[in-house]
């Protein structure tokens, strides 16, 4: 393999994410509407041409400067072959054998670690019929490389809309509602009395939970439960994956019945259905000690991705790399009150979340996070973070996806979803929206946690809460 003279100091982030404690890995699966019928050359062409340029990370490798030194990225002659994987099954065989090889063949792809001396990123031509679509492309990914805004943003780059490749792919906003336009004089004095307030709840709250959150990291670990099994190694344990799909515009609806959020709404059928699952497989584990660790982008992101080529523009507004840090959310008991009006779930997170949002410790948590690498290095903070994530019971990350059906290589995009790998917990729940649908994926630990009766039970969640949110006044 011949090398370049690039080399580039890799971050902080890249380092305790790529360290012999911790190393996570995205799994992200394009649904193809038609068979996958790109030749070998095709493939070789677009990696060649499209995706390797996106970062000069694709065609590095993070090397170590030093017994006591950091990490870098060091530029490497990149063979593209070798990074393009197709496996190989029976043919004829009916739908269901196919939906299991997926599922194995993820798991595989979890368990199994980048080569040290290639990029950390591969693609993966699944040529077989599942339920869910004709054929699978599958990234997988190094969370070194960056995080789900950055990797999308690069995914994205190598796809056209399917209706029309000259227009851009548009996103759903993110901003707020606001309220009716005030006079000047009135907003100066309910703005000051609005204002005080929530600054010191603000206060209060970043203190409470930056504690809690390191105390949670560090000493106080979650009940072992149907969800959690609390075993060392359950990282490099195999997993089952399957998904489940909903309809935004219900979502909104319910969104709209209950004038909460969109997350408010997801968070609480997750929740919910976590606890029914819990339940239904141990019956005093519905009000066990449950935390779900959950993964916040620090980017002020607004309606979308800006491209690639201005993320890696110095000072950029929304630039490449792992820009995210996690705080735990506490699950409700399933108490009987709750289980007969499932909405408070909703209600519930809604709380939550807001009150989450009138605090600093999602970045206070980041900055101990550069605190630690800065002062103890990569291993020590890599060990923080897998505390935090194996004293805790389950992973939530959410993405935005398009409005518009995409297309790669003129293969029309039925579904996307993505798992994330390595972690050390029993249970992982990753969201994304796309063409006004949202796709949730549960990785979860195979032969431990039941992967489809914990589905059923978030799809009997939805509807629980649909129907008494339609039917509430």
């Amino acid at each position: 393999m011949m090398e370049h003279g690039y080399e580039e100091a890799a971050s902080p982030s890249a380092q305790f994410l790529n360290s012999s404690v911790l190393s996570l890995t995205i799994l992200g699966v394009l649904e193809s509407e038609i068979p996958i019928q790109a030749s070998d050359s095709l493939v070789i062409s677009l990696l060649k041409d499209v995706f390797v340029p996106i970062n000069p990370r694709f065609s590095s490798i993070m090397v170590s400067e030093g017994i006591n030194g950091g990490k870098k990225w060091k530029r490497v002659e990149v063979n593209h072959s070798e990074h393009v994987k197709v496996p190989n099954y029976p043919a004829g065989k009916p739908i269901e054998f196919y939906d299991d090889c997926l599922s194995d063949y993820l798991s595989k792809m979890a368990m199994e670690a980048f080569p040290p001396n290639r990029p950390l990123w591969e693609i993966h031509l699944f040529k077989y019929p599942t339920t869910n679509a004709a054929g699978n492309v599958i990234f997988k990914l190094h969370h070194s490389l960056g995080d789900g805004y950055s990797l999308m943003g690069a995914i994205l780059s190598c796809l056209q809309r399917a209706d029309n490749p000259a227009l851009p792919l548009t996103f759903p906003s993110r901003q707020r509602s606001t309220a009716a336009p005030r006079s000047k004089a009135s907003n100066k004095i309910s703005g000051f009395f609005k204002a005080m307030p929530r600054f010191l709840f603000g206060a209060f709250n970043t203190v409470y939970d930056f504690g809690w959150s390191v105390f949670k990291s560090t000493l106080v670990e979650d009940d072992r439960t149907p969800v959690r099994s609390g075993d060392d190694g359950v990282e490099f344990r195999p997993i089952a994956t399957t998904t489940m799909s909903f309809s935004l515009d219900q979502i909104k609806q319910i969104k709209d019945k209950l004038k909460v959020t969109i997350n408010d709404v997801v968070t609480g059928i997750i929740i919910y259905g976590t606890r029914l699952y819990m339940k239904q497989c141990e019956e005093e584990s519905s009000k066990a000690r449950c935390t779900a660790l959950v993964l916040f982008n620090t980017r002020a992101i607004g309606g979308g991705y800006k491209s690639v080529t201005e993320m890696i523009k110095p000072n950029a507004e929304m630039p490449w790399g792992n820009q995210f840090t996690f705080l735990p959310v506490s699950l409700p008991a399933l108490t009987p009150a709750n289980a007969s009006d499932p909405l408070r779930f909703v209600r519930k997170a809604h709380r939550i979340i807001k009150r989450k949002r009138n605090s600093a410790s999602v970045y206070l948590t980041g900055w101990l996070l550069q605190a630690l690498m800065k002062t103890r290095g990569s291993e020590v903070t890599a060990r923080y973070i897998h505390g935090t994530s194996k004293n805790s019971s389950m992973g939530i990350s959410n993405m935005i996806g398009p409005m518009e059906r995409m297309s790669l290589a003129n293969h029309p995009a039925k579904g996307i979803y993505f798992i994330i790998a390595g972690i050390p917990q029993s249970l992982c729940v990753t969201m994304v929206s796309y063409v006004g649908s949202l796709r949730i994926a549960l990785s979860v630990e195979k032969d431990f946690i039941d992967a489809e009766k914990f589905k059923c039970c978030v799809h009997h969640a939805f509807e629980g809460i649909y129907e008494a949110a339609l039917g509430s006044s």
